[in-house]
């Protein structure tokens, strides 16, 4: 999951495969991405936000409505932003918070580390996956955190011509086990 977008966007921990989606993605990808890009307030980890701040504004017309959704961003180092409509959160509670109240849905887009704290929490309620069929031995991982046993049902699907697939779930419950062949 680290640096999909471009080869600059997460060389941490010496990554060397900055923009290995780019080949991926066709028009049937575009127009998929679109619609995942539903007016809805997103909540960012720390690194991401930068990423999403220093590219976002200054190229909305990609993602009509990026500048005017309030963006919550989870950190411990940043207190103010010039990217408008956004808001500082410290923790966890702020977080549970946050998802009680009213307001638009909350999209997380990569975030990591906040999305393994999300996990870990029990604070996601829908996952929306893209499986790359591309596999690059290393960078960061998206269940490496430790989530708690949680079961999703899959709510909507379909494949790229260039082999992508896009999955979303939905919370499902609790994990049920058995045994196969039952």
């Amino acid at each position: 999951m680290q640096a999909p977008g471009g080869p600059e966007e997460d060389p941490s921990e010496s990554f060397k495969f900055g923009g290995w989606s780019a080949p991926y993605f066709d028009d049937a990808s575009g127009e998929m991405m679109q619609k995942q890009m539903k007016p809805a307030d997103l909540l960012l980890g720390r690194k991401t936000f930068d990423i999403f701040a220093s590219y976002w504004p200054e190229h909305a017309d990609f993602w009509p409505g990026i500048n005017d959704v309030t963006k919550y961003v989870l950190s411990n180092t940043l207190t103010k932003s010039d990217w408008k409509n956004t808001v500082f959160l410290k923790n966890v509670e702020d977080i549970k918070k946050l998802k009680q109240s009213d307001g638009l849905d909350l999209q997380v887009h990569g975030s990591g580390e906040l999305i393994q704290l999300l996990l870990k929490n029990d604070l996601v309620d829908e996952l929306w996956l893209k499986f790359f069929p591309i596999t690059l031995g290393q960078g960061k991982k998206l269940f490496a955190g430790g989530a708690i046993p949680a079961a999703f049902t899959l709510t909507d699907s379909a494949v790229m011509p260039s082999g992508v697939i896009f999955a979303n779930y939905k919370r499902a419950g609790d994990v049920e086990t058995g045994t196969v062949g039952e």
